[in-house]
């Protein structure tokens, strides 16, 4: 029997077509003209105030911007390494203090009290303050086989500080999933590690996946704290630049290239993060 393939949409359905097109159309219009009103507003009362020539010419100096670029994109690139390196080290010692906060049984209690010890101390601590101590105190402690480089200690605090938080973040997914996925595993003869690694784990890492990236915006942000070290990072190198004639547009040079490495991430995290259902702070729908 043949199967006809002629089909058509009806005149009702191609009205309701057309109507959506209109609305979407309108509303596109409208919204178009509602942020060219409001972003046009800003810009006039800005231009328009009386220190604009002075902030101008201080703060958006394009001939020191062309200038300093050079100086901030090399130091900006020490910060996207200490991001990537500082992340993989992160997933690996959070995800070991969330394993150690959620095992049971009185002989695992020494592991849950050292991971929650280490979580309130380490979201105690400011990360700033966590930057001036290690970077400063530990190079003075002269550790065989650790580099004394205010790099490396840098790098060491945005490890402990960040981890604290996320270790909690993968707490919160890996207890999210029901006990009867541990006896279903515990059933198949699983072990309680295999019945970790093959089944609670997996889902909980989809779940925890948006925040994760949410965390990880943050970290390519904070990078830049370790400047305070000394480090020559994009912003150490924009405070160089500045110093030679005190003219800050080589720090609106290091937020705009911030920006731009941050704003594709946080689109990519909200359109992951709408794909697998979350929808704002929330949590999952």
């Amino acid at each position: 029997m043949e199967q006809t393939t002629d089909w058509q949409p009806s005149d009702v359905q191609r009205e309701r077509d057309v109507w959506r097109r209109r609305r979407t159309l309108r509303s596109a219009a409208i919204a178009a003209l509602s942020t060219t009103l409001l972003v046009g507003t800003l810009a006039f009362a800005v231009v328009s105030s009386p220190g604009w020539e002075r902030v101008q010419a201080t703060y958006f100096h394009w001939p020191k911007a062309v200038d300093a670029f050079p100086a901030v994109v090399e130091g900006l690139w020490l910060n996207i390494r200490v991001m990537l390196v500082c992340a993989v080290l992160i997933v690996a010692l959070s995800l070991t203090i969330a394993v150690m906060r959620t095992l049971r049984g009185p002989v695992a209690f020494p592991l849950r009290m050292i991971g929650t010890a280490y979580v309130d101390i380490f979201r105690g601590l400011p990360l700033l303050l966590v930057l001036f101590l290690l970077g400063f105190g530990g190079p003075a402690l002269n550790l065989t086989g650790l580099p004394t480089s205010a790099l490396f200690w840098g790098c060491a605090a945005l490890v402990l500080s960040y981890s604290a938080y996320v270790a909690e973040v993968f707490r919160a997914g890996i207890e999210s999933i029901h006990p009867s996925q541990r006896l279903a595993g515990r059933s198949l003869g699983l072990t309680y590690s295999q019945t970790l690694r093959h089944v609670v784990l997996p889902q909980a890492w989809r779940r925890v996946l948006p925040p994760l990236m949410n965390d990880l915006v943050s970290l390519q942000k904070d990078s830049g704290l370790i400047a305070v070290l000394g480090v020559v990072d994009a912003i150490r190198a924009a405070q160089i630049e500045t110093a030679r004639d005190f003219n800050y547009t080589p720090y609106v040079v290091a937020g705009f290239l911030f920006i731009c490495l941050t704003i594709p991430m946080a689109r990519l995290t909200d359109w992951y993060a709408k794909k697998q259902g979350f929808h704002g702070a929330g949590g999952m729908l």
